[in-house]
Formats: structure tokens, C-alpha cells, sequence
């Protein structure tokens, strides 16, 4: 006996969309957090790049604004299984604020107010695939979800894109981060569900 009343064919799907194996669909957007949510002030928020030889560039949150914006319009994916389709960003790329940044490191931490740590190979962070973004959904960034900025990583599952970021420590040799050093895995490939070490 079917439970499904007759022309059911369950929730569709948008067109040009896949979700990664093992993922579901969801329109919320979960909070997930390793600690406390900080709460930083816009007058003392800065980001930070430091390359390998310690070599520091800073912005400001007035500095940060005034850099050309873009409108990321990209899938997310979690660890914990859940994607979400079709998420509207504002931000800084990657690769406007590298383009001042000479380095040959190969890898990079990236850091957050509140002590988290994630780590990231450089070459995932630059043309078009990673941004410092400050609103969602056409609002501010919420504190929840990492405002006042968090990085944006679509490509790789979600605890890559760390919350209320604050610095990038640009690295000759790779640095694993809070997941990673709790057994994460180090690079997490959604779509090879790279959840834990080993996979």
C-alpha cells in the first residue's frame, strides 16, 4: 500500500543543482560553533594577511568596505550533512586582497577572533574560489553565522570557511587547524566526502 497520496514525486530539486553524497537539502541555515559567539566591534575589526617571511597587510573596516565588492551566488555544504542552494554573499575576493601580497607559500591558516584555526591549500583560495564576505541574504552578516566577516570557501565543506576571520597566515608547509587536529579531514572535498581523516 503506497503512503504517498497519488502524483506525489517528492520535492524538487532546482534545476543544474547536485548535492554531494550523503548530503540533504535543507532551506534553514543550521548555526554550528565550536565556542562562543564573539561580538567585535566595526571600530576595532581588522583582517589580516601575514606571509611566510611575517610580512603583514592589514585592513581596516573602512579600508575593507572601500575595496571592489562582488556577489558570490553559490551551494554550501556541512560536514554535519546538510547544503544549502542557491546562497546570496557580498565581499572581498581572495584574490583582491593577495594582489598586494608577494609569497610563495603553499598553504595558509586561517585565524579567527576567538582562537579557531582552519587550514586551506593557497591555490583553494584563489581565482574566484574563496572570498571574505560581510553580508548574507542581502543583510549584514549576523554574529551567528561569523560577522561581522567570515570566510567563504563553497567548494570545500563548511568549517573550511571559518567564522569572524581575522587573519590569514600565509605557510610554506601545512599547519592543521582546530577540525583538522580533532580529526577532521585536512582538505574536505564534499563531493569526495572527505569528512574524517581517512576517508
Amino acid at each position: 500500500m503506497s503512503v504517498f497520496s497519488p502524483g506525489f514525486r517528492g520535492r524538487s530539486r532546482p534545476a543544474g543543482h547536485q548535492l554531494p553524497p550523503g548530503q540533504y537539502e535543507t532551506d534553514d541555515f543550521p548555526v554550528l560553533s565550536a565556542g562562543p559567539t564573539p561580538r567585535i566591534s566595526l571600530d576595532t575589526w581588522t583582517f589580516t594577511i601575514v606571509d611566510e617571511t611575517g610580512g603583514r597587510h592589514s585592513w581596516n573596516w573602512a579600508e575593507f568596505n572601500a575595496l571592489p565588492q562582488t556577489s558570490p551566488h553559490v551551494d554550501i555544504h556541512c560536514v554535519t550533512r546538510w547544503s544549502k542552494f542557491d546562497t546570496d554573499w557580498v565581499g572581498v575576493s581572495l584574490d583582491t586582497l593577495l594582489e598586494p601580497v608577494e609569497t610563495q607559500a603553499e598553504f595558509a591558516l586561517a585565524v579567527s577572533y576567538g582562537g579557531y584555526t582552519t587550514n586551506v591549500p593557497l591555490e583553494d583560495l584563489t581565482d574566484g574560489k574563496a572570498w571574505i564576505v560581510h553580508r548574507f541574504g542581502g543583510h549584514d552578516l549576523a554574529p551567528e553565522h561569523g560577522g561581522p566577516a567570515r570566510l567563504l570557501i563553497p567548494h570545500l565543506y563548511f568549517w573550511k570557511s571559518a567564522k569572524w576571520v581575522t587573519e590569514l597566515r600565509l605557510l610554506d608547509e601545512d599547519e592543521p587547524g582546530f577540525w583538522e587536529n580533532a580529526g577532521y579531514h585536512d582538505y574536505g572535498d564534499p563531493w569526495r566526502e572527505q569528512r574524517y581523516q581517512g576517508d
